[in-house]
């Protein structure tokens, strides 16, 4: 049986990006399924945060890019200011996930934002990268443009703060496991093994467990 992990993300926060490199290599041959999950760090129409802030300042070249060098990834800081909410992103993302294809969209987005440093809060913007992973441009622009997401990211949004207590991104839950932040490649791994581990338990009997 197939261990569920559930990622909690925001497409403007470059832990997340930085995340999905270690979880992809850690999950190599294994038997997991893979959610993306939406969380807005600033909702709107609260105010977001501008490239030029001194706490997006600080975290970028103190924190940021070190562990990007570290895990060999390229980022920029995009200079899209203030930095783009994401609603639409996420609503974009359910649609993707209707036709297979979230995994795909949830990357191309963070790296059009944080490769390219394009505004991820514009729909012609998203309706771009949908086209670029094999979506209907056409549907996807007209779902984001009507809202028809909109109630389904919300519920998201409160299970994660009303049930999951989710308060920081990114937050990894591996079988009944959470993992809050970025984490090593190391630790996924182990995460991953001890959810294995209870999934066998569930299924065997007494003394004959192996």
């Amino acid at each position: 049986m197939a261990i569920p992990i559930k990622v909690y993300s925001d497409f403007v926060c470059p832990y997340c990006f930085l995340a999905e490199t270690p979880l992809l290599k850690a999950i190599e041959g294994k038997d997991v399924t893979i959610e993306w999950i939406p969380f807005e760090l600033r909702p709107y129409p609260q105010k977001t945060l501008k490239p030029e802030d001194s706490y997006i300042q600080r975290s970028w070249y103190e924190s940021v890019l070190p562990l990007a060098q570290k895990f060999g990834v390229q980022m920029i800081l995009p200079d899209v200011t203030p930095q783009p909410h994401t609603h639409y992103a996420h609503e974009g993302l359910l649609f993707s996930k209707r036709q297979g294809k979230e995994k795909e969209y949830a990357h191309r987005v963070f790296a059009r934002f944080y490769q390219e440093g394009q505004d991820i809060g514009q729909i012609e913007v998203l309706r771009n990268i949908a086209e670029e992973v094999g979506l209907d441009g056409e549907a996807f622009e007209k779902s984001l443009r009507l809202r028809e997401f909109s109630d389904e990211r919300e519920a998201y949004l409160r299970k994660a703060h009303e049930e999951d207590g989710i308060t920081a991104v990114p937050t990894l839950y591996i079988g009944d496991r959470v993992l809050k932040g970025l984490h090593p490649q190391a630790n996924i791994e182990r995460a991953l093994r001890g959810a294995i581990r209870d999934e066998k338990m569930e299924f065997c009997e007494g003394d004959e467990c192996e």
